[in-house]
């Protein structure tokens, strides 16, 4: 009679995602790890896509998306108690090894607690020190057993400061790969071939949507004048943001404008447009991946902006121009963001046929140099960890 193996005890992961792309990074590393680690749990605070995956969430991470010093000085008290409970939560259940994703200002700090308590931390996202705030680099050696990177060049920049890293590649790459292209994404959602199609992307946060919404629509309403059959796709990523965009067009008086409002589906919304108008965050590199031609944009609370200007290392926001080093699509933030300039940059880029053949070659190369990103690389670094730190028996 054969004997049936012994059920392996369960491993629990701490894991903290802070807003909607480290949403669809963690539910990924999740199914990643779940199949190198079957016995695997996995709690703390995170979005829909990780509790679809099976995490038990504590806080949903809409609590830590929130951007800007004067927006996160308004909710201090609230964030600083939910990482004071998770402190408890963690030091309580000892699990075997904890994840932050992306929201170092909060995660950081947890990490050093941790770490200081014998959990083993994984860091999965590099904050930006190559563009600005590079004095972190202390404080994420203390906080940080790995440092999983997106990009390349990042992966040198914390061994040289003595902080073990390793460049896992980016998942869009791997993601995207599934993305109907060009007319195939036209006809998936039933949009003419011939009409032009403007994709406004406001942002994925409340706060975004408030500061970024009345300008979209205004920049819409003065392409529709020049181009009459033009058609606007907008996609939002929660009910929140669709009710906040929803009355931004009330506000704005615009009933007229040819504009579809849609939940989700941000990337086949980008695939079948001519220019994508987009706030500056991790939609300009899903934009320059699916080789779309883009105009950047983003406002803030006025005292936030001045707090932050001068702060930076690069004359670049976006991620495609800090990529390849240069502008390759224009910027345009606080106060030259306005609906003038947004509405001629989009319809410059529109007219262009030779700049948008070159965007796409650039956006091509600049595919090819992100690697085969894939979430099976982050997990097999975050098993070494475990490994490492003996959190595995037998």
């Amino acid at each position: 009679m054969a004997l049936s193996a012994e059920p392996r005890p369960p491993i629990t992961i701490g894991i903290v995602a802070g807003e909607t792309s480290g949403d669809l990074l963690g539910s990924q590393l999740i199914v990643a790890l779940r199949k190198l680690l079957p016995q695997a749990q996995f709690a703390g605070i995170g979005g829909p896509r990780m509790e679809a995956a099976g995490m038990e969430v504590w806080f949903p991470l809409e609590k830590l998306a929130v951007r800007g010093y004067v927006e996160v000085l308004r909710h201090f008290a609230e964030i600083i108690g939910i990482r004071r409970q998770l402190k408890q939560r963690f030091a309580k259940s000892k699990p075997a090894l904890f994840i932050g994703i992306d929201a170092p200002d909060f995660n950081l700090a947890l990490e050093a607690y941790l770490k200081g308590i014998g959990i083993p931390t994984v860091h999965y996202v590099s904050p930006a020190i190559w563009m600005w705030r590079r004095e972190r680099l202390p404080k994420i050696r203390r906080a940080v057993s790995k440092m999983l990177t997106l990009f390349p060049f990042e992966e040198p920049l914390y061994k040289d400061a003595g902080v073990d890293a390793s460049f896992v590649g980016h998942p869009l790459i791997e993601m995207l790969e599934a993305v109907p292209h060009g007319r195939a994404a036209r006809e998936q959602l039933k949009l003419s071939p011939s009409v032009p199609i403007f994709t406004l992307m406001p942002g994925s946060r409340r706060s975004e949507i408030e500061h970024m919404a009345d300008l979209f629509i205004a920049a819409a309403r003065l392409i529709v004048r020049q181009l009459p059959k033009a058609q606007f796709l907008v996609p939002l990523a929660t009910r929140e943001t669709r009710d906040l965009f929803e009355a931004a067009l009330y506000r704005r008086d615009a009933p007229e404008l040819p504009l579809t409002i849609m939940f989700g589906h941000a990337h086949e919304a980008m695939a079948a447009s001519d220019v994508v108008l987009v706030a500056s965050g991790t939609a300009t590199l899903e934009a320059a991946l699916l080789g779309r031609p883009m105009v950047i944009a983003y406002r803030m609370p006025a005292a936030s902006y001045w707090l932050l200007k001068g702060k930076g290392y690069l004359p670049y926001y976006g991620l495609p121009n800090i990529l390849c080093g240069k502008f390759v699509v224009p910027e345009f933030i606080q106060d030259d963001a306005t609906a003038d300039n947004l509405a001629q940059a989009m319809l410059n880029l529109y007219r262009d046929a030779d700049v948008r053949d070159r965007l796409e070659r650039k956006f091509a190369e600049l595919r090819r140099s992100l690697g085969d990103g894939s979430a099976t690389l982050a997990a097999t670094a975050v098993m070494s960890v475990l490994e490492h730190g003996h959190a595995l028996r037998g």
